[in-house]
């Protein structure tokens, strides 16, 4: 490595620290001798790389002291938080190319349904409807806690799953992804731990990062999280919170049994051990499977969820069902970062497209959709040799396995560059240990060109 290199990556060291807030202001930068033994560079380069951060105005140089972070705000970068991946396995990178990579370019590994399977008839009747709303509705912010009809309507559809959450123990929010921000911010501090199964949806990972904790993973099976090392993850690490989907797990597509939820649930309590349950996947069950938040009462487990996938993605609405106290102290952080619930006119057309009858059928359609994509995407990967971990009861995920261990790193870059969007094992996985396995989301996988560049791609992975 030339001298230029080994001072840039000290530079990009100390910078990284800084952005990710590992070293804040007015915190001591390490030795110039430690800094050169931990980076494999000489002292003389950790001193050029420290005097070039001086004159950038990132460090300042005390005499006889050493060298410390500046006192002047610092931009604070997600990305800088976790380790150091490659771009395909960043899932910061992944939802970026998901999001804003055209419609005509298939996504096997979104996360959502086709445009065209949702429910547009009725959005478009219940927006003609919002357009005579009171002018209230259309100009004034949304209440507190979000709109009560809809807040009444979730009570009483969670009552039919078994969970007993009035509708003040109900709170609307902006959607799914603020659902679990505002709980972290009530409940974690930088530098908590957090457990997650391993693999866990990718997003988790991003947004706890921005919370600056550090995250632990538990390897999750086809019943649920590893029993046995859940517990020793609570003795040795003493988390705060454990995040999880219990049904139609994403990205494995598992399901967690009874026996595993009971222990599980033993456990928290013995370790005091709070629990997030995102169930945003209960509608695509053919019927309800155990879950935390019933079986505890909401006593120590959240449950959060949002319409982004059986309604719209556009029309942005999420819930938290939680014990009282929680949800009014979730009330105010709510209210503080976003001054109110979500807006009343989204929340409004949502309750209006939930009540007036087509719900349960449009629903009823995807279900069976998905049984027949599902059986076809099985049947046209298993000509690829690429085997599913569990087949799901439902939703629209298969974890699949690579033939011969392939890198599904590779085979997404390869993919990108011919316009198929995947989505590879190790963006899901914090110990980085799922390389040769990817999440195929069945419902976009319709064009038999995704099967072609595929095929063309594996076999060419083989042949290397």
């Amino acid at each position: 490595m030339l001298q230029p290199e080994r001072r840039t990556l000290v530079m990009d060291d100390i910078r990284r620290r800084i952005t990710s807030r590992a070293l804040v202001a007015g915190d001591k930068l390490p030795s110039i001798r430690g800094c050169a033994a931990r980076l494999g560079v000489s002292p003389s380069t950790v001193v050029e790389a420290y005097d070039l951060l001086v004159a950038e105005g990132l460090i300042q140089a005390r005499r006889s002291a050493g060298f410390f972070v500046a006192d002047k705000p610092q931009p604070f970068a997600v990305a800088e938080t976790g380790p150091l991946l490659e771009r395909e396995v960043d899932p910061l990178w992944v939802a970026r190319q998901s999001l804003d990579t055209g419609e005509d370019v298939p996504k096997p590994g979104c996360g959502w349904l086709p445009a065209d399977w949702m429910p547009a008839a009725s959005l478009r009747k219940a927006m003609r409807a919002m357009a005579s709303a009171d002018i209230d509705v259309l100009t004034n912010y949304g209440s507190a806690k979000g709109e009560i009809g809809l807040r009444r309507h979730l009570s009483r559809r969670l009552h039919d799953q078994g969970l007993v959450a009035e509708p003040d123990q109900v709170l609307l929010t902006g959607s799914g992804s603020q659902a679990l921000d505002l709980i972290c911010r009530m409940l974690l501090r930088p530098g908590d731990t957090v457990l997650v199964d391993d693999p866990c949806y990718f997003n988790f990972q991003a947004l706890l990062r921005a919370h600056q904790v550090t995250i632990v993973g538990v390897t999750y099976t086809p019943n649920g999280p590893d029993l046995e090392q859940f517990e020793a993850a609570l003795k040795e690490h003493n988390p705060r919170l454990y995040l999880t989907n219990s049904a139609l797990h994403n990205p494995t597509g598992a399901t967690i049994s009874a026996p595993v939820a009971h222990r599980l649930l033993s456990l928290a309590t013995a370790h005091d051990l709070v629990v997030i349950e995102d169930d945003i996947f209960v509608e695509f069950e053919p019927d309800i499977s155990p879950r935390l938040a019933t079986m505890d009462g909401l006593e120590r487990v959240l449950r959060i969820g949002s319409f982004s996938k059986t309604l719209s993605a556009s029309f942005r609405c999420g819930y938290i069902a939680a014990r009282p106290d929680w949800i009014e102290a979730l009330t105010d952080l709510q209210v503080a970062t976003n001054f109110s619930g979500p807006s009343p006119m989204v929340a409004g057309l949502l309750h209006t497209v939930l009540t007036d009858g087509s719900y349960r059928k449009h629903m009823e359609a995807l279900k069976s959709r998905l049984t027949v994509c599902r059986s076809e995407a099985i049947s046209q990967l298993g000509k690829l040799r690429v085997s599913p971990w569990v087949i799901p009861r439902g939703g629209f995920h298969l974890w699949c396995e690579l033939p011969d261990g392939q890198d599904a790193a590779e085979l997404a870059r390869s993919a990108l560059q011919e316009g198929l969007v995947l989505a590879p094992g190790n963006v899901f996985s914090v110990s980085q240990s799922m390389g040769s396995f990817m999440r195929f989301n069945v419902s976009q996988m319709r064009d038999p060109s995704c099967y072609a560049v595929l095929e063309r791609l594996l076999d060419g992975s083989e042949r290397k």
